[in-house]
């Protein structure tokens, strides 16, 4: 009987063990799926400039967004709004090539 006591322990914490590790493969899984990994070199190396020209490419892509959402906008407007958005992203596209810092 007393085999069939320790055997049952030995189960009962082998579970018990395999749980905790499940449990903590999980939340790892979570945290790092909502993390954008970097490497320390990417992060050191960068382009102030080439920042500088993605932000005014994103800023003109989302300004001509967002006021398309909040009103029908004229044809001119449009036009405008396009001619920023694909001028910041010829700037952006020369930089790159000039300067070699594409990610």
């Amino acid at each position: 009987m007393d085999v069939r006591k320790e055997a049952g322990r030995a189960n009962k914490k082998q579970n018990t063990y395999l749980l905790f590790v499940r449990l903590c493969a999980i939340l790892l899984l979570a945290v790092f799926n909502r993390c954008a990994m970097r490497g320390f070199a990417s992060n050191a190396l960068s382009c102030q400039e080439r920042e500088r020209l993605e932000g005014e490419f994103f800023e003109a892509r989302t300004r001509g967004r967002n006021l398309s959402r909040l009103r029908h906008l004229t044809y001119r407007e449009r036009a405008a709004l396009d001619e920023r958005e694909e001028a910041a992203q010829a700037r952006l596209a020369e930089h790159e090539v000039a300067h070699g810092c594409g990610r």
